[in-house]
């Protein structure tokens, strides 16, 4: 939890800025519920990853999109 503002807020005040509209964002979430993956693509989120980490898939995200 952020003091200011959520996750969902933060991607979206990033997306807002046109240097950043193609920035791989990473939605990391400890509250995993249904639709909360939708929820953070919609927000801006370029994927969605739910704790506890699976530190294999986590990499191949980041392989994913960090090589776009």
């Amino acid at each position: 939890m952020m003091p200011e503002m959520d996750g969902y807020e933060t991607m979206r005040q990033i997306r807002r800025h046109t240097e950043f509209r193609t920035l791989p964002i990473l939605a990391l979430t400890a509250k995993a519920m249904k639709g909360d993956r939708e929820k953070c693509l919609q927000a801006g989120a370029s994927d969605y990853i739910a704790k506890p980490v699976d530190t294999d898939q986590l990499m191949s995200l980041l392989r994913v999109w960090l090589y776009r």
